[in-house]
């Protein structure tokens, strides 16, 4: 660990925003599986081959991204080329990551509108999703090793990991387990593990009020995404909640079925799972609705990364501030650990699959192949077993 501030720039940076934006153009292009594989994807990259980041700062930015609402990888990209290139990193990781699924997305979404059907993925996502296991099972090994140093971690981690397993909201458990050990280090001694049992409330995603349609427009649109994109904790399936309460049952511009086909393109193109929203924009108000959509949910997130960063920058200043960034990690990777296991069930689901999972793993771990080429490599074996099977 240097003694430079996390995220704050280095006064000669460790990458070009050109590297920063070639980069997170190629993740946002092939990047599939959901946050917990982009975090995966940008820890090989910038920790383990571009030498960027070690492990211990990527965790306290992954940690700062968990801590506002927002896309998450996104976030993180945006931390990322800041900390690697400064302001124009920033813009240039963010936008970069973002534009590859939203032009997917928008092709995507033309094809839905004139046609009035999804194009077929399956064959394509029975391919990459076991590599993608593959991919985040080495990231968690790797940032494991950086984050559980003691076994009282690796004991709140465990503690962490049955919070979260059984439903305990995201935030709740990042925050309750940074103060946890916030409070730990300042009373400086070691609690039993059962103080992380503490019931702490869950937070719910409030119903709609009401269901009068709202008249659609382009200004109303933009509004509603950027509220969603401020507000907005937690996976793809919040995000469904949301999009449900607002588009479908206050403002009536969205049918259910509609809504279920734009949150399944969201989750099998690659990039960002918040380009939903693109293609939400796209069905409601064509080009122009893509883009007031697209802009409007991401937006917070680079204005909330840009307000954040002093506060990250200050949590490795103090010993209680520095045990409550620890707290975030151990709290992130166990939040990790469980949606992997998630992703496996739907991932693994014969022996083609449990075998494209178990070579893809070996590879990572023995040759350290770069991920794209086995991504890659997994959708040509889903493409040949569908047009088999077909």
């Amino acid at each position: 660990m240097t003694s430079e501030s996390p995220v704050t720039p280095p006064s000669h940076p460790t990458a070009t925003v050109r590297e920063v934006a070639s980069l997170f153009l190629r993740l946002g292009a092939t990047a599939f599986g959901g946050p917990a594989v982009h975090i995966a994807l940008m820890r090989d990259e910038v920790v383990g081959r571009r030498r960027w980041l070690t492990d211990q700062e990527f965790l306290d930015l992954v940690s700062g991204a968990n801590l506002i609402p927002g896309p998450n990888s996104t976030e993180l990209a945006i931390h990322i080329g800041y900390r690697v290139a400064g302001w124009w990193g920033l813009l240039a990781a963010g936008v970069c990551f973002i534009l590859p699924a939203t032009l997917i997305v928008t092709a995507i979404a033309w094809v839905y509108v004139a046609y009035g059907s999804l194009p077929p993925v399956a064959g394509v996502l029975y391919g990459i999703k076991p590599v993608v296991i593959a991919v985040v099972l080495q990231a968690l090994w790797k940032l494991g090793g950086a984050c559980l140093k003691t076994r009282w971690l690796a004991a709140v981690a465990g503690i962490d990991l049955v919070l979260a397993a059984v439903g305990v909201h995201e935030l709740v458990v990042l925050v309750g387990t940074g103060a946890v050990l916030a409070a730990v280090r300042s009373a400086r001694k070691r609690p039993p593990a059962s103080l992380l049992g503490v019931a702490l409330p869950v937070f719910a995603v409030p119903p709609a009020v009401g269901s009068a349609a709202v008249p659609f427009g382009l200004w109303p649109l933009f509004w509603a995404f950027v509220k969603i994109g401020s507000v907005l904790f937690g996976s793809g399936y919040v995000l469904l909640a949301f999009l449900r309460a607002d588009l479908v049952e206050r403002y009536g511009w969205l049918t259910e079925q509609q809504l279920l086909d734009a949150v399944a393109v969201g989750q099998v193109t690659p990039g960002p799972v918040f380009t939903t929203a693109t293609f939400v924009g796209y069905l409601l108000g064509g080009p122009a609705g893509a883009v007031a959509a697209t802009v409007g949910i991401f937006l917070p997130a680079f204005v909330f990364v840009a307000a954040s960063l002093p506060l990250v920058a200050r949590l490795r200043k103090s010993a209680a501030a520095g045990a409550f960034l620890d707290g975030v990690n151990v709290a992130s990777l166990a939040l990790m650990a469980v949606v992997t296991a998630q992703l496996a069930r739907a991932a693994v689901v014969d022996g083609v699959t449990a075998m494209l999972a178990v070579t893809s793993a070996v590879v990572l771990l023995r040759y350290q192949l770069n991920t794209t080429w086995l991504i890659a490599g997994g959708t040509v074996i889903g493409l040949c077993r569908s047009m088999v099977t077909s």
